[in-house]
This record gives structure tokens, sequence and C-alpha cells, in this order.
């Protein structure tokens, strides 16, 4: 679907910072990553991480302060012009015009492109189908799900080579977000290079590789898998009847790595992983039976601990 003389990466950063506020506040700490053609990259971290300003400067809305940022082989300083037609963005905030009906909002964003949606309508169809029965409804009028739907169609309907979606799935139900990667999954298969951020570490899995962020700073690249299989310590899930009593004495026990309220969990690493001793040792503070077990890490649990080291 996706023709380009370019077969380099999709996008490549190279020790990028940017600062806010007369350099008083760090955003981006020299920050290196690399998106393969066709790939589905994902950007993992917590609100003010650094997300949304590494996706701004891809998009060339701001300038990085040191470092450079390629976009499809071009620099985003030098060659912003053209990057702007390569792209497809959303960002975290639903930006089309509310007053617009679906319709009209598409056959603007295709006339700002020079196309129409006719010329790139099998691009768009599977996801446009979903939301034609409203064609004539305002946008600001639709759900959260179907406006994630009509600015993901706006964000594709030039055919770009790199599509970049900052967090797309905030505030949006459990079902629609599931339907929103599938349907990430499918334009991936069409060839396009997919960029994504989000808060939500369960969707990592869905990505080929991501990127874990906190405070501007890179934690690890990888697989979703590769980063799990490298957490470092056997992982334990323990549960009582009073959760906030066990968390207090987990916490002041000089064994305990990490003890972290996962649901009806606490997911506990022990630093001489000696669980035997640690259940004996907490039977007097708590005076009733622990439940526990051995589980695999998760994403969350890798970032947890990563930003502890």
């Amino acid at each position: 679907m996706v023709n380009s003389n370019y077969n380099g990466p999709s996008v490549e950063v190279v020790q990028v910072s940017k600062f806010y506020n007369k350099q008083k506040v760090t955003a981006l700490s020299e920050v290196s990553l690399q998106v393969n053609k066709g790939e589905l990259f994902g950007l993992i971290g917590p609100d003010g991480a650094g997300k949304s300003s590494l996706f701004r400067i891809l998009t060339t809305l701001l300038l990085p302060d040191r470092g450079s940022a390629k976009v499809e082989g071009l620099d985003v300083v030098e060659s912003y012009a053209q990057i702007r037609k390569m792209i497809g963005y959303m960002p975290g905030k639903f930006s089309l015009y509310q007053d617009l009906t679906v319709i009209e909002n598409l056959e603007f964003f295709a006339t700002v492109f020079n196309t129409s949606i006719e010329e790139n309508y099998e691009l768009i169809k599977d996801i446009y189908v979903q939301i034609e029965p409203f064609k004539d409804r305002p946008a600001g009028k639709l759900s959260g799900g179907m406006k994630q739907k009509l600015a993901l169609c706006c964000a594709l309907i030039h055919q770009p080579h790199l599509l970049l979606l900052d967090e797309p799935t905030t505030g949006v139900d459990p079902v629609s977000r599931k339907e929103f990667w599938e349907m990430l999954k499918r334009l991936k298969e069409k060839g396009i290079s997919i960029m994504v951020s989000t808060p939500y570490m369960d969707e990592a899995e869905m990505c080929d590789r991501v990127a874990l962020i906190q405070n501007g700073k890179i934690m690890s690249i990888d697989t979703p898998l590769a980063i799990t299989k490298a957490f470092p310590f056997q992982l334990y899930a323990f549960r009582v009847p009073n959760m906030y009593k066990l968390l207090q004495a987990l916490t002041t026990d000089a064994q305990v790595n990490t003890s972290y309220t996962f649901g009806e969990y606490i997911h506990v690493t022990i630093k001489d992983n000696d669980v035997n001793g640690l259940i004996e040792r907490l039977k007097y503070p708590m005076n009733e039976e622990i439940e526990y077990k051995t589980i695999e890490a998760g994403i969350e649990d890798c970032f947890m601990q990563l930003m502890k080291n």
C-alpha cells in the first residue's frame, strides 16, 4: 500500500533532549530510539513521562534543544514541510472540528492534502464503515470510540508512510480500545509504520517492540517478551483480607526488594528469594493466613523495577 524509495528506519531519534521554562524543566533527556519500516512500535509511560514532547518533535511541531531526529530519512528541522506530507498524526486530545459532520471533517482533511476520500478509500474502508451510519452527525456529538475512529480516518486519508498516535486510547472504553488495536494491526499489514504512545501497560503486548519511558528517559527498548524475560527476580503475588496492613509489613521488611499493589494482589520480590522465611516473619504482624503464589512478570512489573534501578 505504501510506496517509498527510502528503505531505512521510519523514525530515528539520536540523543534528543527537550527543556521547558528556560531549561528548568527537562521533558526529554538524551532519548535515542529507532522505529523500523512496517513496525508497530509502542512508547509506554505514565503522564508526564515525555511521550507527547517526543511526538511533537517527530511531527515537526517542536524543535529539539539537543540531538537530532529523522522521519523517513528526513531531518525534522531541515525538512519539516516534506515530513508533514508523509505522516499521519493523532494528538492525545480530540482535535477535529466538532461542529463539522463526520463526512465534512473527512473531506476537509482530504482537501488539505490535495487528495479525495474516493482516491484513498481502500485504506480507510474497514474503519470508515463503522462510522458511516453517523456520517451526517457533528463530530462533537460522537461517542469516544467513534471520535477515535474518525480521527484515525482523517490521519490516514492521504496514505501516510508513518502513523503517529499520541495516547489514542486514553479515556476510551475497553471494547473500543481492543477494536482500535485490531485496526492498527490491519494497517500494519498494509505496510504503514506505526508509532503509538500509551500510559496503559497492557497495551505493550500489542506492539512489535516498545520503549519504556519515565521522566524523559528511556529505561528499556525491546520486544515485550524480551523485557519480561529479563525481569531479574522471582515474582510473587500475595493476598490477605487486610491488604493495607500486609503492604505496611512488606514495606518494612529488610529482605523485601519491592512490593506494589496490583489489583487484588500485592506483587513482591525478595532479595534472598526466601519466600518461606518472609511468610514466617509476617505471621506475627499479620496474625492471619497469607495466600501467595509465584507468577510471571508483566510489563508493568518490569516498569516498576526499572524505575527503582
